[in-house]
């Protein structure tokens, strides 16, 4: 059955406790509550006993990327397969940051997939772009994200409660250290059209509603958002909406942009022709 692009597109039930309908409204976005990824923090109380010991931003990275060698194995030799290339077995494990690796070349690729069905699973918002515009299940783009998201090149080593805690850490890093107090940030998106990211409603001349995919890319430098499209979307995204930013981590493959992943919805968009 063909469904209306232009509207949320979501399960009944999501982890995060509130209606799907409400999490992807235009108006939780101007009036954000705080969420949190049902039982993640309780069943990885050790991390955050750690994080609460850190001193600041870079030492809680460390002591996250430690946890999460420790409790997936995603240090670089297996990750990068030097075993196999040493003529030992190779075992691949995915990893996060494989993930946003892939991410950084191409938001339509299969770790693209993954990361918009983690968001699918955990907030209840369907992607409404994977390489074509998806307007209905039956079409070739959502084939594709499916088999996609669920190809077990990247869909394994519990890579989704990877991302859960990478959600959490981010919050607490966000609330401790990056936006203390802050409900909002202001953000920014070079575009040249809005295949991906639908008009919903148009407020005034510059202001509209604008139902974003299930996972976008923002910056933080509006410089940097000149360099990407002839349209600079200026979004204030509620802070519960950020999986990953890029002063997160010491070392990760999205360094240089002042990229933040922001999880969709309707959003209040300026858009501004450069």
């Amino acid at each position: 059955m063909d469904q209306p692009t232009n509207c949320r597109l979501g399960h009944s039930t999501n982890m995060v406790g509130l209606a799907t309908d409400l999490l992807g409204s235009d108006a939780f976005n101007e009036d954000p509550r705080e969420i949190h990824l049902s039982g993640v923090r309780e069943m990885n109380g050790g991390l955050f006993e750690m994080l609460g010991r850190a001193d600041d931003l870079a030492d809680a990275g460390d002591a996250f990327y430690k946890y999460m060698v420790a409790m997936f194995g995603i240090d670089p030799e297996q990750h990068d397969g030097a075993a196999g290339r040493a003529g030992g077995p190779r075992r691949y494990r995915a990893s996060f940051l494989r993930l946003l690796k892939g991410w950084g070349y191409d938001s339509n690729g299969p770790e693209g997939a993954v990361l918009k069905g983690w968001v699918e699973s955990r907030f209840g918002l369907f992607p409404t772009f994977h390489k074509e515009r998806i307007s209905r299940f039956a079409g070739q783009g959502w084939i594709s994200y499916v088999e996609e998201k669920m190809s077990s090149r990247f869909h394994n080593n519990s890579i989704y409660c990877q991302l859960d805690i990478l959600y959490e850490f981010c919050q607490w890093a966000l609330g401790r250290y990056v936006a203390p107090g802050e409900r909002h940030l202001t953000l920014y998106r070079g575009v040249n059209s809005f295949d991906e990211h639908q008009i919903v409603a148009r407020i005034d001349r510059k202001t509209v509603v604008m139902h974003l995919n299930n996972l976008a890319s923002f910056t933080s430098d509006r410089s940097v958002a000149d360099c990407f499209g002839d349209v600079i979307l200026t979004v204030r995204v509620p802070a519960v909406k950020v999986l990953f930013f890029n002063t997160l981590l010491a070392t990760h493959p999205l360094k240089g942009e002042g990229e933040f992943l922001v999880i969709g919805g309707d959003y209040r968009v300026r858009a501004d022709y450069i």
